[in-house]
């Protein structure tokens, strides 16, 4: 079996003056190029666990057309040959013993799958709050944020729309003032 890696690119800024405050590590300057005021990390190679790359295999496997026939045939295999089994309880216990192995399978390899997804978003995410100068970086990482911290942002947003929305009333009705 060949050994899977994964390349990535990460940007990092390439100013003295990061204000992420987020502990980042510095990238090591025999990894990195500068490009357009930008420091690029290339072609770093990380060996995936073999859960990860299985998941990964799988829910791209069975996201497509192909492995959709192949259950809708399975399927219709199963039905084709009720009659030569007698609609018996074994006949009906294979499809129901395999539809619950592959769904319970499939749960867990779609869940690490989206955790995986939902965790590169965010750092995407983490990374363009970081990169603006007006934003607060308290929002990057706000994933791990308490309950209570985000409950007061809600809170905080909440204001700031009702605002919005009373600037708005008023524009539309100028005698309302």
């Amino acid at each position: 079996m060949t050994e899977t890696t994964a390349t990535t690119t990460t940007a990092i800024r390439s100013s003295a003056s990061d204000r992420s405050g987020c502990g980042r590590p510095s990238a090591r300057p025999e990894a990195l190029h500068a490009a357009g005021g930008r420091a690029y990390v290339r072609h770093v190679q990380q060996r995936q666990p073999v859960f990860a790359r299985i998941a990964l295999w799988v829910s791209e496997a069975s996201g497509t057309p192909r492995a959709f026939v192949l259950a809708l045939g399975i399927v219709a295999v199963w039905a084709v040959t009720g009659p030569v089994f007698r609609f018996s309880d074994s006949w009906q216990l294979v499809i129901n013993t395999g539809t619950t192995i592959v769904t319970f399978l499939m749960v867990f390899l779609i869940q690490a799958t989206q955790n995986r997804e939902t965790r590169a978003l965010h750092l995407k995410l983490d990374e363009l709050i970081r990169s603006e100068r007006r934003a607060r970086n308290i929002f990057a990482d706000l994933e791990h944020a308490t309950d209570e911290e985000l409950d007061a942002l809600e809170a905080e947003f909440r204001k700031v729309r009702a605002r919005a929305e009373a600037r708005e009333v008023s524009k539309a009705n100028p005698a309302a003032r």
